[in-house]
């Protein structure tokens, strides 16, 4: 089995209603590279594909048979108050302050401008979650 580079057995695809918006916001407020985009004939994003660390989210422009999408996802960062003040700054919504986790996280909350929710976590230890 071939599985592109970018790219694990699970990789996110979210149907955005913007999904301009959503993409500015991966790259702007997450620290995402956008790497590949496609367009429809009327100019909305067809397919865009955004690196996030050794991670892809692909992002579409919601309509029609495909409604918009709202998801969950954690997200490991270097720094968790950092990467949240980067994405509140980008036009986040905080979900929940950064604080340290008792297992082991130093994690935050922010709502992205389409609903998603993104968990912003800096591993405290290096051992695995018990």
């Amino acid at each position: 089995m071939y599985i592109p580079p970018g790219f694990g057995t699970v990789s996110p695809y979210i149907f955005a209603d913007g999904a301009e918006r959503l993409v500015d916001f991966l790259v702007e407020g997450l620290g995402g590279a956008e790497t590949v985009r496609t367009t429809s004939p009327n100019g909305t994003i067809a397919n865009c594909q955004v690196a996030i660390g050794d991670s892809t989210v692909m992002v579409s422009e919601a309509g029609g048979r495909f409604p918009p999408s709202r998801a969950s996802f954690y997200l490991y960062v270097e720094d968790a108050d950092a990467a949240v003040a980067r994405a509140l700054a980008e036009g986040g919504g905080l979900v929940m302050e950064v604080g340290d986790m008792p297992y082991g996280d130093r994690q935050g909350g922010v709502e992205d401008p389409c609903g998603n929710i993104w968990w912003i976590s800096q591993r405290l230890v290096d051992e695995p979650y018990s």
